[in-house]
């Protein structure tokens, strides 16, 4: 059996299962109650450690699982910030390790994707990729049944990404993850200003305003904007913070944000 194997467990987020699970239900004590309408096809979510984002991470996890019963797999799509890449690299492993258990990798729809587009390989060193991983402990909580597949990707142009969404979106059971923290290492004031404008451009669905924002995964988001603006998907922002509100160090701060799209 071919294992992708946990990469940053025990750094970024809990090599326990208890653990986790701790962190999730204390995320989802102190989660503010949110709506939306319709049903969920998209997340944007960040990929920081645990302590930094993911309660607003987990926002996003939870609305979606509350509305959805029926998900097949989850596709997660996430920059490369390791391992020079280009065009993308899907994880062709039978299973994904979480401490909670592993996920089941579908993995006949990674080669089919594989076969389809000509910008995706298989690079393995690519996969020990955190943006990717961080999500799967929470996917694992709200989506028990669901395949997984990690998408991890470098030099690729977000048209290109696009047409993996656009084929992603024909399945309704098929929810996708987008991984992006927000600016890096601005003042908390500076952050703020500017995370302000990339997510009024995210829930806008204003692509050209995308090329003023800083995210780590803007050509994720770039790439799931130009797929929302076919599909007529409508996002819904659902939490902001940054790194200042557990270092207390305002002078060098990350942004994370969440949206769910409908």
């Amino acid at each position: 059996m071919r294992i992708r194997h946990s990469a940053v467990s025990g750094t970024f987020y809990p090599d326990s299962c208890e653990d986790i699970e701790h962190y999730i239900a204390h995320f989802t004590t102190t989660m503010p109650k949110l709506t939306c309408e319709g049903l969920p096809k998209a997340l944007i979510v960040p990929h920081a450690g645990y302590i930094y984002s993911g309660i607003t991470a987990n926002i996003a996890y939870h609305l979606t699982a509350s509305k959805l019963h029926n998900i097949e797999r989850v596709v997660v799509i996430g920059p490369s910030h390791r391992v020079y890449l280009d065009g993308a690299s899907i994880a062709l492993y039978d299973v994904f390790e979480t401490p909670c258990a592993n996920i089941a990798v579908d993995l006949e729809l990674c080669l089919t994707l594989k076969q389809h587009f000509d910008f995706i390989t298989f690079l393995p060193e690519a996969h020990s990729e955190h943006s990717t991983e961080v999500q799967m402990p929470f996917i694992r909580h709200y989506f028990p049944q669901a395949k997984i597949i990690e998408c991890v990707y470098g030099n690729l142009a977000a048209e290109k990404l696009s047409m993996l969404i656009d084929k992603l979106l024909e399945d309704a059971q098929t929810l996708i993850v987008i991984s992006t923290d927000l600016s890096h290492f601005y003042t908390q004031e500076e952050a703020v200003k500017l995370d302000t404008v990339s997510i009024k451009a995210i829930s806008t669905l204003n692509y050209e305003a995308l090329d003023t924002c800083e995210a780590c995964g803007i050509t994720g988001v770039k790439g799931l904007v130009m797929s929302a603006l076919k599909y007529h998907l409508t996002p819904h922002f659902l939490d902001y913070c940054t790194s200042y509100e557990r270092s207390k160090d305002a002078s060098r701060v990350v942004g994370y944000a969440s949206f769910v799209l409908t």
